[in-house]
């Protein structure tokens, strides 16, 4: 499994939220590059990105903090938060995004994802954010009625490289992750699920490790930022 450090971007700084609240945000860091730097130091092999404005906002709104990030690392990077048509997706990929998340667009415009996984393979995600396992969009602002795991097999022959699956109402909790969710997802499609959502130990990396799914990676955020994971130990703890 591969650990993704999270980088949420608020205002141009490094933040996190409780539950995806943006008027619950801890600052951690107002460099965001420094960040990448560090976790990559650490030996984290991927970035995960989320342009939380722009989530909001429905465009980029970090786009010199998520720039700046890319030229002070070499590992690869993944971006989500209002990225909702070609020629955003077109921009980032060709700016040095190894891959785009796409989440409100999974529900509201499908055939774009379709259409962007097949134009740019290996390159194009989607994020499936749930809350009580229905699908939550706008920054998590709007939910809908839509099964999680039903709006991941719709997604079963686009091409997609990976779902990113979060719980929202774990996300930045420190509550442990919906491990029980998660894999079911895992299990019911042939697409990578990387899980999101409430990872505060080495314990819950060990539980999602051995959950019977076969989970292609986690995110984790706060955790690492406060000290309860060590990126390093925790890289070494998912390869081995």
């Amino acid at each position: 499994m591969i650990l993704y450090p999270a980088i949420d971007l608020k205002d141009g700084k490094c933040v996190r939220l409780y539950k995806g609240d943006m008027e619950q945000a801890t600052v951690f860091n107002d460099d965001p590059a420094a960040q990448a730097r560090a976790f990559q130091e650490a030996g984290c092999e991927w970035l995960h990105l989320v342009d939380l404005n722009g989530a909001f906002a429905g465009a980029p709104v970090n786009a010199a903090a998520v720039e700046a990030i890319l030229g002070a690392v070499t590992i690869p990077a993944q971006l989500g938060g209002g990225i909702r048509d070609m020629k955003t997706i077109e921009t980032w990929l060709e700016r040095g995004l190894a891959r785009v998340i796409l989440g409100t667009v999974a529900v509201e415009d499908p055939a774009l994802v379709r259409m962007a996984a097949r134009a740019f393979p290996g390159r194009v995600a989607v994020g499936i954010d749930a809350r009580n396992g229905r699908v939550a969009t706008r920054g998590w602002a709007e939910e809908t009625e839509i099964d999680a795991t039903d709006l991941a097999r719709s997604f079963e022959d686009a091409g997609v490289a990976a779902i990113i699956h979060t719980d929202i109402d774990r996300d930045g909790a420190m509550q442990g992750p919906n491990v029980a969710a998660t894999a079911a997802m895992a299990n019911a499609v042939d697409i990578p699920v990387i899980a999101s959502g409430g990872v505060s130990s080495l314990d819950d990396l060990r539980r999602l490790r051995d959950c019977g799914a076969p989970l292609d990676g986690v995110i984790s955020g706060r955790a690492l930022y406060d000290g309860r994971i060590d990126p390093a130990r925790a890289v070494a703890f998912l390869k081995g």
